[in-house]
């Protein structure tokens, strides 16, 4: 069992916080104002508290703020408490500007991504991207006709890695592994390819899949 604390009150967050714990991890949850989540904290029984309360308690953490201000809140609850632990970061670089013809914009360039740029602000963190390319809804235990779906992941550190890709089958996902924290630069963008559905015809019920011969 670890203890992960979850910065995010959003959708995601919680959605991760649950699903963690039905896996046998302890869990908090963290918020600006932690007041958002008295009713999440109510029903789940997970404790909450502000983003640097939930990062000093955990031994891993859970990323799920909004992408435009990840750094910020890296840096606000401070470097020393992502030092040496497994990051899981479900953030996109996406903009608020409204999606043309279903496609979001990115402030990201396209050699460049997220994740490296939090990569360089806590370096002695342990990054894997995950959970970036699906709704909340769908990510524990998704249930699809064509079976389990793809999550595709990538970090700098390889036991990093191998945590998340548990993390991934229990919570019924087929994990592929795309190395190295390079590799987010590829993986960010398929939030933008998943939206387009979303965006044009309401479609929020699909996820990737990845077929070898």
């Amino acid at each position: 069992m670890t203890k992960f604390g979850v910065l995010g009150s959003g959708e995601v967050g919680q959605a991760l916080a649950s699903g963690l714990r039905d896996i046998g991890h302890e869990v908090r949850i963290g918020s600006r104002d932690p007041r958002k989540l008295a009713a999440y904290s109510a029903e789940t029984k997970i404790s909450n508290g502000t983003f640097a309360e939930v990062a000093a308690w955990g031994e891993a953490l859970v990323l799920s703020v909004r992408g435009s201000a990840a750094e910020d809140v890296v840096r606000q609850v401070g470097v020393d408490h992502f030092a040496g632990k497994l990051i899981i970061d479900t953030t996109n670089p996406t903009t608020d500007a409204p999606p043309r013809d279903g496609v979001l914009e990115s402030f990201t360039g396209p050699n460049e991504s997220l994740m490296e740029r939090l990569q360089k602000a806590a370096p002695r963190a342990r990054f894997v991207k995950a959970f970036n390319s699906v709704g909340a809804d769908l990510m524990v235990k998704p249930k699809f006709k064509g079976g389990k779906p793809t999550m595709f992941y990538c970090g700098n550190d390889p036991a990093a890695r191998a945590e998340v890709a548990k993390i991934l089958e229990q919570f019924g996902w087929e994990g592929a592994d795309m190395g190295t924290a390079v590799a987010a630069r590829a993986i960010e963008p398929l939030a933008v390819l998943w939206c387009i559905p979303g965006f044009r015809d309401d479609r929020w019920t699909h996820a990737f899949k990845l077929l070898t011969s």
